[in-house]
C-alpha cells in the first residue's frame, strides 16, 4: 500500500515555482526547482536561499522554572543546558543508555521562564517526542507545535534581506534567538542554519507561512532552494545528517561532535551512556568520522568501502557526492582511529574499482557564521 505523504503549508508554493517533488521523512518535499541543484547550491553560497523546513519537529519543554526544565532535559542530553542564557540556542544530542545518538537537535531558551524550544529532525520527531515524554518528571511537559511552519534563509546576503524586513535582525549573533516581527508577521527567529553560511531559521504560524515566504521571495537576492542543494551544502560544511553520519550506534565522540558535551557534564558524568563516552574522551574512540577527498571526478556515495593502502577494510562512507563549491567530489565517513589523521592516503571501492583518496580537514568550505 502506497504511503500517504504529508504536505507542508507551502506545498502549493513549491508547485507554483516548478518544484520537482520527492518523498522525504513522510512528507512530499521539493528536491529542486528550475535552477537545478548545482545552481541552487551556488546561489546560497553567493546570495541567499529560502528553504521550507516545516517538516522538522518544533516543540517546547515547559516547566515551573528554567532550572527544573533544564535539569529534565539534561537527563537526556550531554549539553550544558542549565547555563543556557535567555536569547541563546545550543546544539545537542539525545542519547540512549549506550551513548548512541537517538537524534541531534537545537535547544533555545526564550524569555518565558521554564520554556525551552526544541527543533528535531523530521524523520525522528515522533520517536523523539515519545522518548522525551517517557523520561520527563511530572512537572515538565512536552508541547508539540504542529501549527507552526519553519523557513530557513541562508547565505551571505541573508542578513541584509532580514534587516529590511525586521530591523535589528542583522545585529543578532550566531546561535542567538529572539521573537520579532518579520514583515509585520510575528515570528520566532534564530541566527543559525544547516548550510555553513550565515543565515536565519524563522518559526511562523502556519497561517502566515505563505505570506512570509512570498515576501522573502520578493527580494531579488532570494531564491527557493530544494533538498538536493540542502544536502550538498551541509556536506560541504561537514555537518552530520542523522541516520547516515550519526545513528543510535555512534557516540558523539566517534561522530566528531564532542563539542556538544558540556564541560560540567563531563565532570559530573550525569548523562546517558556516560561510561562509554567518557572512556572515549579519555582514550580516544576506536573509529572517527572524517572528511574524505576522492581523487578524480567520481563521487563516493554512502556505503562505499574504505580500505588502507594494503587493501584492508578500515571503514565506510556515510555521506558523499559532488561539491559544487569545491568543483569535485567530497565525502565523509568512519575510519579506524589509526587512519583518521589528516593527510592519510586511503582507497575507496567504487563500483568494484579502487579509487585513491585522502583524509582531509572538515569542513570542506569554511563556515561563515556571524559571531559579531
Amino acid at each position: 500500500m502506497a504511503e500517504t505523504l504529508r504536505k507542508t503549508q507551502l506545498h502549493a508554493l513549491h508547485l507554483e515555482h516548478g518544484a520537482k517533488m520527492t518523498a522525504f521523512a513522510g512528507y512530499e518535499m521539493p528536491v529542486q526547482y528550475a535552477l537545478g541543484v548545482l545552481k541552487e547550491h551556488l546561489h546560497v553560497r553567493d546570495k541567499a536561499g529560502l528553504f521550507d523546513v516545516s517538516h522538522m519537529g518544533q516543540a517546547s519543554l515547559v516547566g515551573p522554572d528554567h532550572e527544573t526544565t533544564a535539569a529534565a532535559l539534561e537527563g537526556l542530553v550531554p549539553g550544558e543546558i542549565r547555563k543556557l542564557k535567555i536569547g541563546r540556542q545550543r546544539y545537542t544530542v539525545l542519547l540512549n543508555d549506550h551513548g548512541g545518538i537517538i537524534d541531534d537537535l537545537m535547544v533555545a531558551r526564550d524569555a518565558r521562564d521554564g520554556h525551552l524550544n526544541l527543533v528535531v529532525n523530521a524523520a525522528c520527531k515522533d520517536k523523539d517526542y515519545s522518548f522525551i515524554e517517557q523520561h520527563l518528571p511530572e512537572n515538565v511537559k512536552l508541547v508539540p507545535h504542529d501549527d507552526r511552519a519553519l523557513l530557513a534563509l541562508q547565505g551571505p546576503n541573508a542578513a541584509t534581506v532580514m534587516e529590511e524586513l525586521a530591523p535589528g535582525a542583522s545585529a543578532m549573533k550566531f546561535m542567538q534567538c529572539d521573537t520579532m516581527e518579520v514583515a509585520s508577521v510575528a515570528c520566532g527567529v534564530t541566527r543559525s542554519g544547516y548550510t555553513g553560511e550565515d543565515g536565519y531559521e524563522i518559526s511562523v504560524h502556519q497561517d502566515d507561512a505563505n505570506t512570509l515566504a512570498a515576501t522573502l521571495l520578493g527580494h531579488d537576492d532570494v531564491q527557493l532552494i530544494g533538498l538536493g542543494a540542502r544536502d550538498s551544502l551541509r556536506l560541504e560544511a561537514g555537518l552530520c545528517l542523522y541516520g547516515h553520519d550519526i545513528t543510535e550506534e555512534t557516540s558523539p565522540v566517534e561522530g566528531n561532535i564532542a563539542f556538544a558535551i558540556g564541560k560540567r557534564r563531563r565532570a559530573e558524568g550525569s548523562f546517558p551512556g556516560a561510561v562509554r563516552i567518557l572512556q572515549e574522551l579519555e582514550d580516544g574512540p576506536s573509529r572517527l568520522r572524517v572528511g574524505i577527498a576522492p581523487e578524480g571526478r567520481a563521487p563516493a556515495r554512502e556505503g562505499v568501502e574504505i580500505q588502507d593502502a594494503d587493501g584492508n577494510s578500515i571503514g565506510a562512507v556515510t555521506s558523499g557526492g559532488f561539491g559544487p563549491s569545491k568543483g569535485g567530489p567530497v565525502a565523509m565517513g568512519y575510519v579506524d582511529a589509526q587512519f583518521a589523521d589528516v593527510g592519510t592516503n586511503i582507497n575507496l571501492i567504487v563500483r568494484g574499482k579502487s579509487l585513491r583518496a585522502q583524509i582531509v580537514e572538515l569542513p570542506f568550505t569554511p563556515h561563515r557564521y556571524f559571531r559579531g
